[in-house]
């Protein structure tokens, strides 16, 4: 049974239509898994008799002709995403025990397409962090080690319980939100597949709101083929989401397995800074030659104002945040600490249902907002918001997708870093100008570390050209052979 687990989510498609086994053999088998890796801290809230209710309606189905393009597929959900009766957290004492009474629209198409829900999984609180380490309900480890010491490591963040349960097993796909990085550094980190859409591709109604300027769902698999039917299942226009782009979603999965002959690779200069790990560098040139061996043309570009990224989003996305998080007060949902007043509830309530992490960037975003400070930090950060996509408008005239890493090191062990949160923000230098952009990233596996750990490559395309990218990503795929953590 331990088998199943290890399938991918095409395989096991394949393998419960031919009759091998059923849906509920997958779910129990993964059940199991995930009571073997407890330690990882993955989940939050486990659902295993509702997995197993859905488990069992999918089989009825299947048996009736009527599958979905993931019947009976067990799932890891972040807890982020609101599911209708099922706690959901967002990582936060203050939402500590509050059940939605009602479906996000991104799980509610999963269901729709005959999914199956093991739990919600753990995350930085509010999906503000790069290492799932300022979670309320603890860190998450990552399943690599080093081969140097054994110490724990991150799996990275936001997404990092999605990352872990995808890479360790325990679930065959996951669902993950990106707003700086938060899908492709910890798929870097895990060593698996994850695409963070066009912003618009993926309804943002029902996920708990960070920065909603530059929220995204995105899936997170073990292959390009997996990360290509999750999205198809996940992607589509909702009403109920004003920046949710009208029109068809394409079915990504036609691109995988597509010739890349004559496409325009782009390098940008600009991500080659002083002091890079020579490994990442080797990973990234590596890459290059595996796309130009394909019959790829690579070119060089520039984005000349992704120096400036760092510090636009540390304006724009706490500026935000402060806005989003302000509806939590004790009132209406969630946790609530009495006060003497009203205006005593709401700090006693703020003050020991938010993290440190949370705490900054709520200071922060007010800070830039306030009256005086506007002009100076948050206007002029919308400012080069503008120049950052313009850079990538024009380096598109070139090039039909660009290449570069994912992150500029390795997972590194739970509690490096943690109290020098600039360190920790650069953790994303790579995948935030993507993001302010609204612009496509995937990350795919490429390679290991000296010491054994996964290096993550990223595509980045043009807007709702998600195509390319798993086009350029299969061919990359195929090429690196990278053996999962499941196979060491």
């Amino acid at each position: 049974m331990s088998d199943l687990t290890h399938l991918t989510i095409a395989e096991a498609e394949a393998g419960m239509d031919k009759g091998d086994f059923t849906s509920v053999e997958l779910t129990k088998a993964h059940l199991a898994a995930m009571a073997k890796h407890k330690d990882l801290n993955a989940y939050i809230t486990e659902t295993p008799d509702q997995a197993l209710a859905m488990a069992e309606r999918s089989d009825k189905r299947r048996a009736g002709k009527q599958a979905g393009w993931l019947e009976g597929i067990p799932l890891a959900i972040k807890d982020l995403f609101c599911t209708e009766g099922v706690q959901t957290t967002a990582g936060s004492h203050i939402l500590e025990g509050f059940k939605p009474p009602y479906e996000s629209t991104v799980t509610a198409n999963l269901w729709k397409q005959g999914a199956v829900m093991l739990g919600k999984v753990n995350l930085d609180e509010f999906a503000m962090g790069s290492s799932n380490m300022t979670s309320y309900y603890g860190a998450v480890k990552n399943p690599w080690k080093r081969q140097s010491d054994a110490k724990d490591l991150v799996p990275g963040g936001s997404s990092g319980g999605s990352a872990a349960a995808v890479a360790a097993c325990i679930a065959m796909g996951a669902t993950g939100t990106d707003t700086g990085g938060s899908i492709r550094q910890p798929a870097a980190f895990c060593g698996i597949v994850g695409i963070k859409p066009t912003y618009g591709r993926c309804s943002r109604f029902g996920i708990v709101a960070f920065a909603s300027s530059l929220d995204q769902a995105g899936p997170m698999a073990r292959t390009v083929k997996d990360a290509a039917i999750m999205l198809k299942a996940m992607a589509g226009h909702d009403p109920k989401d004003s920046t949710s782009t009208p029109g068809p979603t394409p079915d990504f999965t036609k691109a995988v397995g597509q010739s890349i002959k004559g496409l325009r690779v782009g390098v940008p200069k600009e991500y080659r800074p002083e002091g890079l790990s020579s490994e990442i560098v080797a990973a990234w040139d590596q890459g290059l030659a595996w796309l130009k061996e394909a019959g790829a043309e690579m070119v060089e570009v520039s984005l000349p104002h992704t120096k400036y990224a760092l510090a636009t989003y540390y304006i724009v996305a706490p500026a935000e945040a402060s806005s989003n998080l302000a509806r939590y007060d004790g009132v209406r949902f969630g946790l609530r600490v009495p006060g003497q007043s009203l205006d005593d509830m709401y700090m006693k309530t703020r003050a020991q249902g938010f993290g440190k992490e949370v705490k900054r960037r709520i200071l922060i975003g007010t800070y830039v907002l306030s009256a005086g400070y506007y002009d100076a930090y948050y206007a002029k950060a919308q400012k080069l918001r503008t120049l950052i996509a313009s850079d990538f408008k024009q380096a598109f005239t070139k090039a039909d997708l660009l290449l570069t890493p994912t992150a500029p090191t390795p997972a590194f062990a739970i509690g490096e870093n943690l109290d020098d949160p600039i360190t920790m923000y650069l953790n994303d230098v790579f995948t935030i100008p993507t993001s302010l952009a609204g612009l496509p990233g995937l990350s795919l596996p490429a390679g290991l570390s000296a010491d054994g750990l996964p290096l993550g490559l990223q595509l980045i395309g043009r807007p709702f050209d998600e195509e390319t990218l798993f086009k350029a990503a299969a061919v990359m795929e195929q090429a690196a052979q990278f053996k999962r953590w499941e196979a060491r």
